[in-house]
């Protein structure tokens, strides 16, 4: 798979909110995005929501979760998604690179329950495992496969790096492994205090975000929690806000 788009982008004089991990919580984002809304009245200039991936899979609503994704952004804003590492997980399912079993495992059975697909009804239908996944795919509409493929997996400005998982300390942004972007954890964080970047990130859930070094993780595992987590960052301050 070709390495996905980083994206650069300017933020002087935009108010930028970022959300965590949604993991199937369609309520939650919507509820999550009316308080950004109303938070968002204050300021002028441009507005962007930074989406961090991780939008399906656990929770129970990963296909409408999709359809809202495709949709126009909230009244005001830009909107940009991120990939995550669970939608290149369904990605090599779907493509055959991935057994359905460790899929499923990891939150593919209510991703597929939320298209109304049942693997165990499927398996009464169909004598071949192979059928069952041609079926899966025939499923899932090609719109949602088509976004999933086109995510961008960084933005990164002057002062801020937006991604998943977090990025490899010493290794130039240009020069970064999208597995590592997807799924980093203890490398990136044991050196979060040498970062040349503020860099805000999901994929490793927390109880409350809190800055550790240049490091802000907002993956507060709504699909347990019911909190999503989103920050804003304008005027050189950031705030949680909450679902």
């Amino acid at each position: 798979m070709a390495a996905r788009a980083r994206l650069d982008i300017d933020l002087q004089d935009t108010t930028v909110y970022a959300i965590g991990d949604v993991h199937g919580c369609y309520k939650e984002l919507r509820s999550l995005e009316q308080k950004i809304l109303l938070d968002s009245l204050r300021f002028q200039g441009r507005k962007i929501i930074i989406m961090l991936g991780d939008y399906i899979d656990r929770g129970p609503q990963s296909a409408r979760v999709l359809d809202h994704l495709l949709a126009p952004p909230p009244k005001g804003f830009q909107r940009i998604c991120l990939a995550g590492n669970h939608e290149v997980a369904m990605l090599h399912y779907l493509d055959g690179n991935l057994s359905r079993e460790p899929w499923l495992a990891t939150g593919g059975l209510q991703t597929l329950f939320s298209y109304g697909l049942d693997p165990q009804r499927l398996a009464g239908l169909y004598e071949r495992s192979a059928e069952i996944d041609q079926h899966i795919r025939d499923v899932i509409p090609a719109e949602h496969v088509s976004f999933l493929r086109g995510l961008p997996i960084m933005v990164r400005s002057r002062k801020f790096v937006f991604v998943h998982a977090g990025i490899r300390p010493g290794v130039d942004l240009a020069a970064q492994d999208d597995r590592d972007l997807l799924h980093i954890r203890s490398d990136f964080f044991d050196a979060a205090h040498l970062l040349d970047r503020w860099v805000v990130h999901g994929h490793t859930p927390v109880d409350i975000p809190r800055l550790e070094g240049r490091r802000l993780g907002i993956d507060t595992a709504a699909f347990q929690s019911g909190r999503l987590t989103a920050v804003r960052i304008a005027d050189k301050q950031g705030r949680l806000i909450f679902s």
